[in-house]
């Protein structure tokens, strides 16, 4: 199982770190292991002092497929869930500097959250979702899939050109605006359309 996560996604986002907005999907993979135990906190690493949340829409896959067409895209996930791409910002601009590949500061034991999953058929339109993530109770993120730069079935598309998806692979959309850094005793709730899929607190 990998998480292929999308990065630069939405223009806010994009604008707030000052990067160039790409002209094609920028993907980054995630190993395993940096998916946060259920109902574990998450400990802040000795190797960052800027460790940023991103809130995310997430896809599961549900079955094996390469070089899929868009059209046929909306077969291979049943489930829409949020969670969050913990990002080692400091490090990660260290490495940005350099040309280096960011995994260190992105799939570092912990830096994924995967919340509880919805059935897509909840939603009337899932390039219409509306999701938020709160810390300590005040909402910090707040995203529509809307404003995404591709869509969920434009990024299987894509991603799928390059790696085969297998079941229980789970795609990272990309964050909106409103990161920032994580502190000791924080605690972060996200939302999608109102409903908690997630909580967890940082130590």
């Amino acid at each position: 199982m990998k998480l292929i996560c999308i990065g630069r996604n939405y223009a806010e986002h994009i604008e707030e770190l000052e990067n160039e907005k790409p002209e094609e999907p920028v993907v980054f993979l995630k190993p395993d292991t940096s998916i946060l135990l259920k109902k574990h906190p998450f400990f802040i690493p000795d190797f960052s002092n800027e460790i940023h949340h991103e809130v995310e829409v997430l896809v599961k896959i549900n079955r094996v497929g390469k070089h899929i067409d868009k059209k046929f895209a909306h077969k291979y996930y049943n489930e829409i869930g949020l969670g969050i791409d913990f990002t080692a910002r400091d490090l990660q601009n260290k490495l940005k500097k350099k040309g280096l590949p960011w995994e260190k500061a992105k799939g570092f034991d912990g830096a994924a959250v995967v919340g509880q999953w919805l059935s897509k058929s909840k939603f009337k339109d899932l390039n219409s979702i509306s999701f938020s993530l709160k810390k300590n109770e005040t909402t910090v993120q707040e995203g529509n899939t809307s404003n995404m730069l591709w869509k969920i079935d434009e990024i299987i598309e894509y991603v799928s050109k390059y790696f085969t998806l297998k079941i229980g692979d789970i795609i990272f959309t990309g964050t909106p605006s409103g990161v920032s850094r994580v502190e000791v005793n924080d605690k972060l709730k996200g939302y999608i359309e109102n409903e908690e899929m997630f909580s967890v607190t940082v130590k």
